[in-house]
């Protein structure tokens, strides 16, 4: 299975090894990209982060995600609205775990 980290980016953690490919919130920038709020490496748990240990990985693209519909109802009161919306995000390849 390898070697495996948890990392922390807007405001949401990924669990995540070398080679695989993240959907997260959108990151300003390409090329290569660090995360450095690690909360976990392999057997190593931080308190709450673990000292010198980076997650480095490689912008692919900047994309939006796929279009949820937003719905509301309040029966018997001919009241029905419909939103949809969708997320900004940045498609990452982790390339390597420091730590």
């Amino acid at each position: 299975m390898g070697i495996y980290a948890i990392f922390q980016t807007g405001g949401k953690q990924y669990r995540a090894k070398a080679g695989d490919i993240l959907k997260v919130e959108k990151l300003k920038g390409e090329g290569k990209i660090e995360f450095d709020k690690v909360m976990m490496v392999g057997d190593k748990v931080g308190e709450p982060l673990v000292d010198g240990a980076k997650v480095v990985g490689e912008i692919l693209e900047q994309k939006r995600a796929d279009k949820i519909l937003v719905f509301k109802k309040k029966r018997r009161h001919n009241y029905r609205r419909t939103k949809g919306h969708r997320q900004h995000i940045t498609v990452v390849k982790i390339t390597e775990i420091k730590g």
